[in-house]
Parts: C-alpha cells; sequence; structure tokens
C-alpha cells in the first residue's frame, strides 16, 4: 500500500536531496525509496553510539540534535537538523560503520527515514530520478564536510572570545546581515564550541559592554568590529 506523502511535497521538493526533481515524481519516487515517516517525542533517541545506520533521516516537522558524549558526560554537539534538513547519510552510506554520534529529538518531530540501498542502487524499474538523486546526496555529503571544517575553524581558535566572534562572524556572513538568529540555545552553543557555559556568558557580556554585539536570547546584532578578532592579519 503506497504511503500519502502528499503534505510533505512543498517541503521535500525544496530540499537538498529533492533539488532538481519533478514535485510530479516525488510521491511515487518516495514509495519506490520504501520511505518511512516516523514520529519521535521530546528527547527520544533516534541513533544513539554504537548504532548502524541504514536509514538516511530527513526532518519534516520539530528538530533533531546531533551530538558525542565523552566517558565522563561532557557533551560537544556537532550540528542541529531542522525541517528540510537531512542527518545520518555519512553513516547510512557506510552501513556497517558503527556511530559515533547520537541524534536526538529537540522537540516532537517528524521525520522521513530512507533506505539508503534503495538510493545508492537502481530499482528494477530504472526510475529516471535515481542519477539526479545520487548527485543530489553526493552534494550534500561535500556541504556537510564543509560545514564541519567550519566548526574546526571556529574552535581552533585560541581564546574563547575567538571562538565566539568566528562563529558569529559566520553566522553573520551565511544571513548576509548584521542581524540573525543561532539555532543554538545558550547551553547548546557553549557545547557546540566546547566552552564552558559560565564563562562564554562572562564572554559574551564583555562584548555588549563593548559595544561590539547585541543579543536577546538566541538573536544576535554585530554592531562593529572586534579589532582583537582580525581575520586579515598577515600569518606570522
Amino acid at each position: 500500500m503506497e504511503k500519502d506523502f502528499r503534505p510533505y511535497l512543498s517541503l521535500l521538493k525544496n530540499t537538498s536531496l529533492f533539488y532538481g526533481i519533478d514535485p510530479e515524481d516525488l510521491a511515487a519516487m518516495l514509495n519506490c525509496l520504501q520511505a518511512e515517516q516516523k514520529t519521535f517525542k521530546k528527547n527520544e533517541s533516534i541513533y544513539r553510539v554504537g548504532d548502524t545506520a541504514e536509514a538516511v533521516g530527513l526532518v519534516l516537522a520539530g528538530k533533531v540534535c546531533i551530538f558525542q558524549d565523552d566517558f565522563w558526560g561532557n557533551r560537544s554537539i556537532l550540528d542541529h537538523a531542522g525541517p528540510g534538513q537531512m542527518f545520518g547519510e555519512a553513516y547510512a552510506c557506510l552501513q556497517t560503520e558503527e556511530m559515533q554520534v547520537s541524534v536526538t529529538a529537540l522537540e516532537q518531530t517528524e521525520v522521513l527515514l530512507r533506505d539508503v540501498k534503495r538510493i545508492l542502487h537502481t530499482c528494477t524499474s530504472a526510475c529516471s530520478f535515481h542519477q539526479r538523486l545520487l548527485r543530489n546526496l553526493m552534494q550534500t555529503l561535500a556541504q556537510k564536510n564543509l560545514l564541519l571544517t567550519r566548526k574546526v575553524q571556529h574552535m581552533s581558535r585560541r581564546t574563547l572570545r575567538e571562538k565566539l566572534l568566528s562563529y558569529l562572524s559566520a553566522c553573520s556572513q551565511a544571513c548576509r546581515s548584521q542581524s540573525f538568529t543561532i539555532p543554538f540555545n545558550r547551553q547548546q552553543l557553549a557545547d557546540y564550541l566546547s566552552v564552558d557555559r559560565s564563562a562564554m556568558s562572562s564572554t559574551l557580556s564583555r562584548l555588549r559592554e563593548e559595544g561590539i554585539l547585541e543579543y536577546e536570547k538566541n538573536n544576535f546584532v554585530i554592531l562593529k568590529e572586534s579589532r582583537t578578532d582580525r581575520s586579515d592579519l598577515p600569518l606570522e
């Protein structure tokens, strides 16, 4: 029996995975891929460290967090995924590799799960969309690699102040605006940058006192350049 994906077609046609695919073909394609829709409650695990992922996840509604805890319970947030964004694709493509990260719903979340083998291997019907789907998957993997590279760049800065300004500057540039909203609350931002929350909050307060930025919850405005974090300084 075919599933009814019509309520989500307007969202799916604009995602990176389904970019360029005729909206009229989407419903048939999702059934061909044996896509499955699941609902996860707030704080419910979708994947845990040690799992092997066979399905690529795509958020239909809600939000998930991709994170890693060390032996002592210290958490490092790698990324978030909201409506239209994917997760687990790298591990799903590897298939036998145990996951080194966990994925948890941050609120009640609807997820579309697709068996990666149905994406990587052409079906017996030889559906015309498969080649486009494979190209889109490769581009998405490349984009995720760039995001992780940027995270390393933020974390490699020497001071907490520089880590914060590097991250906030990148957000501003991505939005092409001095005003922007980040996807993290304070604890999540501290976990993302692998810094102490209290120290980070103090640093944010100092940056506001210096007139470098303003913020309210996760909404930020960069007001002027910080002279202690010039990216155009010559390398020594």
